[in-house]
């Protein structure tokens, strides 16, 4: 028997919804964030970043990815949302509206 086997794990599932749509790839750093807001110099040095991403987006050029943006509460109640990429080719899902069942698998990594 393997010491991985041996190892204590928790498992929690969860089931939620996600809404599946389309990204332009590069554009990551397009967020805003709760500290952007703070201050006028903060937000003028988040748009900055926006800005830049931008500009960098059309040097590279555009290119369309598929994500999903999954939605589900903890067991303490609070909403998690999350975005799973799936690639550059449409998923094979009838409407953009599906179910998701997130797995969270707890274990201590092994010392040495």
């Amino acid at each position: 028997m393997s010491e991985e086997a041996e190892q204590p794990r928790r498992l929690a599932v969860f089931e939620g919804e996600a809404r599946v749509g389309q990204v332009i790839s590069g554009l990551q750093a397009l967020q805003l964030r709760p500290e952007d807001f703070t201050s006028p110099v903060a937000l003028q040095m988040a748009l900055t970043r926006i800005y830049e991403a931008v500009m960098k987006a059309f040097q590279e050029g555009f290119r369309k990815r598929y994500v999903a943006e999954v939605r589900f509460r903890d067991s303490m109640g609070n909403q998690v949302v999350f975005a799973v990429d799936l690639g550059e080719s449409p998923p094979p899902f009838s409407t953009d509206r599906v179910r998701a069942r997130i797995v969270v698998e707890l274990y201590e990594e092994e010392q040495g």
